[in-house]
């Protein structure tokens, strides 16, 4: 008998709703399903697929349910409470591992088994929507295991465990890099258009492989070229910890390598650096952090590899083993390789030394020397970012797992096209609706962080518009993150604070709790002369110039017929705002926060909570 991976032990079913159980078995066998002292018996179809409905249940457990067919399976440590899907990309992956930089204290003392997530695997699938998932298992928020938990699902899922004291089911289905379209059924694509060669080309099997195997022999070769090439590994290595280092050149780290003699290097450039270790920071952990690289490094210390990442996102956040650290003159080695961008070291993130309670800056000049110059390495092909591919293998086999709702945090991969997004994500909201047949479930969404970008054309701005436009679906919420990212990393480790938005707009629309859940939201403009009134939702106790003891409203523009925006004063009168500019004698729209890093945004409302980016063309 096979059952669906999701139906295994530790999982989490949700309350006050029929429950859906299904698997495979022998064509016409019985079945009979035993849970809380109550039979479900049926028989499988003439293809061995069999269900049972459980009525619905109240929270509890732990439980055990038995399934008796050709052979019989137990289901241990089940729990009844509240079931909320994570979707989407890398934001909703990330683990609270990634946050300890913020959250070390905390997550190391969390037990919460009564918190348990199920991370779905990796899978795509262009034949069609798939029925079973395969791999996979839940976990509790206990001892390491948190460490595996979404971080923004743990801080969300922490928050209404708190509130409600019943069990909290965390079901992630999000796949790093993924645009929206790949979580979009092939249907739906097609009746948008635009998709149909992408879509039939993807059915081909072969064309699949083929690609595959190409990839994976350029990358093959493109990695041998640059090990034989490289000549910091050549005899001893410039990893090692005496080698001359009479024709190495200067470098301040951390820096890019934009404006320098590398920055259109592609292969290996090796860093050095001497730094002193007092003796009083031996003896225990040592951890080494190096911020971010672009793209990949491999790390050594006194000759020794501590580390190494392959690619820019990770922090760099290496152990040092016991031994090779010594009182004194210490020597750092970074290879770095770039494959097909400007490389460097991050800027605005710690590159330092840490042991002992004591810390010693890596900052400052280093040695630098080219190993290998290679060709541009061409990005490798993602099957999983492919219209329709986790669809159907990720979402789909979900349909018969009652929910209590969906978080929801991608778009970082529609920045470059951002027009047209929220007809995409309307489409998509429905499609998931349709596949778990509970009609309008709660659907609350993560606006883009913050984040620099150096793009003139504002395309995260315009993704955040088409976000705040979604909002026309019914019961859906948003939660605003402009003043929680960092500037220069796409992936903010401060998800507590996003986890606790995301909270209050579920006990705002899943929850139905009479309290402030968002924050203002823009509705409607009046023009009043020379000036622009600004009419909001979601006021709560009346809107704020967040740090401003003068009540200076920033980030606000307004242009006129010719379209050209320019700064303009903004001043909260009761619940509105109006906005003007001097020299724009007939204004005729205004923006707010219509930055990729609106970093002076300060517009709140009493509640603490963060208004929406918005431009009054769209009202």
């Amino acid at each position: 008998m096979e059952l669906s991976s999701i139906f295994s032990d530790g999982m989490v079913l949700q309350r006050h709703k029929e429950i859906t159980i299904s698997g495979k078995t022998k064509p016409f066998q019985q079945v009979n399903l035993i849970f809380l002292e109550k039979s479900y018996p049926t028989m499988s179809d003439q293809t061995g697929d069999w269900s049972v409905i459980l009525d619905p249940l109240e929270p509890g457990g732990p439980y055990q349910m038995e399934i008796v067919a050709e052979d019989r399976q137990t289901i241990q440590d089940i729990l009844i409470g509240d079931v909320w899907i994570l979707g989407g990309q890398s934001n909703m992956e990330l683990p609270t591992s990634r946050t300890l930089d913020l959250f070390y204290d905390e997550l190391k003392a969390v037990n919460y088994p009564n918190i348990r997530q199920f991370s779905i695997p990796l899978h795509y699938d262009f034949h069609g929507p798939k029925k079973v998932l395969t791999g996979g298992s839940w976990i509790s928020a206990t001892n390491d295991d948190v460490m595996k938990f979404s971080a923004a699902g743990y801080f969300f899922a922490k928050e209404l465990y708190e509130k409600y004291d019943i069990p909290i089911g965390l079901i992630l289905t999000a796949v790093g890099g993924t645009p929206i379209e790949a979580w979009i059924s092939e249907p739906t694509l097609r009746h948008l258009g635009g998709y149909d060669s992408e879509l039939d080309q993807h059915k081909n099997d072969e064309y699949i492989a083929t690609v595959k195997w190409s990839d994976e022999t350029r990358q093959n070769r493109w990695n041998q070229y640059l090990n034989e090439k490289d000549l910091g590994l050549k005899n001893d290595g410039w990893f090692g910890e005496t080698i001359q280092m009479g024709d190495w050149n200067d470098f301040e780290v951390p820096n890019s390598w934009e404006g320098t003699h590398l920055e259109a290097i592609r292969g290996s450039v090796w860093f050095r650096k001497e730094f002193d270790v007092p003796e009083s920071m031996l003896g225990g952990d040592v951890k080494l952090e190096l911020g971010t690289i672009i793209d990949a490094d491999e790390t050594y210390i006194n000759g020794t590899l501590i580390g190494t990442t392959g690619y820019r996102y990770p922090p760099r956040r290496y152990s040092i083993p016991d031994g090779i650290l010594k009182p004194g003159k210490n020597t750092i080695t970074v290879r770095i390789i770039s494959t097909h961008t400007t490389g460097g070291f991050v800027e605005d993130m710690p590159y330092k030394l840490i042991a002992n309670g004591q810390e010693a800056s890596l900052e400052g000049t280093w040695k630098y020397k080219i190993g290998a110059i290679t060709e541009t390495l061409e990005p490798q092909t993602f099957f999983q970012y492919k219209p329709s591919g986790v669809y159907n293998g990720m979402i789909s086999p979900l349909r018969d797992v009652s929910i209590k709702g969906v978080l929801f945090y991608q778009g970082e991969s529609n920045t470059a096209h951002p027009k047209g997004y929220s007809e995409l994500f309307q489409a998509m909201v429905k499609d998931w609706r349709t596949n778990w047949g509970l009609g309008e479930i709660p659907f609350i969404f993560t606006q883009l962080a913050n984040l620099e970008t150096g793009d003139a054309n504002h395309h995260w701005a315009i993704l955040r518009e088409e976000q705040r436009l979604s909002l026309q679906i019914p019961n859906t919420a948003m939660a605003v993150t402009i003043d929680i990212g960092e500037a220069n990393d796409l992936h903010p480790q401060d998800k507590k604070t996003l986890g606790q938005r995301l909270a209050l707009a579920a006990q705002g629309i899943a929850y139905n709790e009479p309290f402030v859940y968002s924050g203002p939201l823009f509705s409607h403009m009046e023009k009043i002369g020379q000036a622009i009134q600004l009419l909001f939702d979601h006021v709560g106790s009346g809107l704020i110039a967040r740090g401003s003891m003068e009540g200076v409203l920033r980030s606000f523009t307004i242009c006129g017929a010719d379209s050209e925006y320019v700064p303009a004063t903004a001043h909260i009168s009761g619940a509105k705002i109006i906005v003007q500019n001097e020299n724009v004698l007939e204004p005729l729209h205004v923006r707010y926060a219509w930055e990729d890093n609106p970093k002076d945004a300060n517009l709140y409302n009493k509640e603490g909570l963060p208004a929406s980016p918005f431009s009054t063309e769209n009202s």
